[in-house]
């Protein structure tokens, strides 16, 4: 089934090229371009997209915060940062704020273009080097190894929405409980993985 897919970056060279490789590997037919983060919002409130591809540093944008909100906005879209960046703490903040994906610009394109097709599969997307990175500092002293055996079945329910990319306030209403609550079995399964934030815990299983 096509897709509609929303470009958002200042640099028009980028974006003519991303929008050929969207074409020709997901087969999207409907995609339209945004040079400003409030142009792409704009667009966004006249029509629903499927995926949204949004630059750090396009004018407009301010870091984690614009994307959690923009998340909010938006809820339905699947939302994937494509970056000239690789900072690691740019990534886990990025994820933090539920996007769906951190797509780094210097990947080659068949690179590229597996990973936006793995977001809009519904699943997170995170670069081989956040990985990398992230394994080499020890866990915590007597946290657990990075499982999700110890865990309840709703704990999994949520652990597998959150994989999804679902903001809590999306998870309580796809599961049918109080946000709250969500929070809670957030916290738990951040205990079981020996991490302590969203990002980490996607970051820890998408390497598993």
């Amino acid at each position: 089934m096509p897709i509609s897919v929303l470009i958002a970056d200042d640099h028009a060279l980028f974006r003519s090229g991303l929008r050929q490789l969207l074409a020709d590997e997901l087969g999207a037919t409907r995609v339209r371009e945004a040079d400003t983060f409030d142009a792409a919002v704009d667009i966004l409130t006249e029509e629903a997209h499927d995926l949204v591809l949004i630059d750090l540093s396009m004018p407009g944008m301010a870091g984690s915060e614009t994307l959690a909100a923009l998340r909010d906005a938006f809820p339905s879209a699947k939302v994937a940062v494509v970056s000239a960046t690789e900072e690691r703490s740019e990534i886990l903040a990025a994820l933090a704020a539920g996007v769906h994906g951190f797509v780094p610009k210097s990947l080659p394109a068949a690179e590229i273009a597996a990973a936006l097709r793995a977001v809009t599969e519904g699943r997170i997307f995170v670069p081989a080097t956040i990985g990398k990175r992230a394994a080499a500092p020890a866990p915590p002293r007597g946290a657990p190894a990075a499982t999700v055996e110890g865990l309840t079945a709703r704990q999994k329910d949520v652990l597998g929405e959150l994989m999804k990319g679902k903001a809590s306030k999306e998870i309580a209403r796809t599961l049918d409980i109080a946000e709250g609550t969500v929070k809670i079995h957030l916290a738990a399964i951040y205990r079981a993985l020996g991490v302590r934030t969203r990002a980490e815990a996607i970051a820890t299983l998408s390497r598993a």
